[in-house]
């Protein structure tokens, strides 16, 4: 009888020493971080996405047109169903760190999310056309993103606990110069959107 006792704790030991990997696993997998000197000094068009965890939906879009009656439309779709996540603490991390981007231009769209069923997307449009500078309103805008919430289920119920933390330290970024958009998400079943439409009147 004694001998079958040992042979039960032996088998549990490596058992809990593989949970514990695990755990630790599935904590190092929802950090998203763009760090050291990413894309420092960096110039043009910059796109990045960046996701650590599951069922994230990223998009970085641009268009550009030019002509006599030039025109840009950009359309979009982010759909989620049937998503299933199983009850579990998230640690979500998202950090922009070190000297990332710093001295870069032009137009940088970046992406970056930690966690479960966040949704995020970029969009550029920029248009040289002699019609002249046209002003978008709001709803315009809108409506670029506006498939963003659609058709989502409620992946995320159940992974209420946990930490979240995003942020940019003070050196990332830094003497960047030109249009910069960033989605940065912690958590789950964010949806978080930048829109830019620009129309510039060709010399005659």
């Amino acid at each position: 009888m004694k001998r079958v006792r040992w042979l039960l704790v032996l088998f549990a030991t490596p058992l809990m020493a593989q949970a514990d990997d695990y755990s630790g696993m599935l904590a190092y997998l929802d950090v998203a971080r763009i760090d050291g000197h990413a894309l420092a000094g960096a110039n043009g068009a910059i796109a990045v996405n960046q996701a650590a965890g599951d069922l994230n939906l990223q998009a970085n879009l641009r268009g550009i047109a030019t002509g006599e009656r030039a025109d840009v439309s950009i359309g979009n779709r982010q759909l989620q169903g049937g998503n299933r996540v199983l009850s579990a603490p998230l640690h979500a991390t998202a950090v922009i760190d070190g000297n990332a981007l710093a001295g870069a231009s032009g137009i940088a769209s970046i992406n970056q999310a930690s966690g479960i069923a966040n949704t995020t997307l970029n969009v550029v449009s920029a248009t040289l056309a002699r019609q002249g500078i046209r002003e978008t309103d709001d709803t315009a805008l809108a409506a670029e993103g506006s498939a963003l919430a659609g058709g989502r289920d409620d992946a995320g119920r159940g992974v209420a606990t946990g930490t979240r933390s995003a942020g940019v330290t003070s050196t990332a970024l830094r003497g960047f110069d030109g249009v910069l958009q960033l989605n940065q998400i912690a958590g789950s079943g964010n949806d978080t959107a930048n829109v830019l439409g620009l129309v510039v009147q060709d010399r005659p």
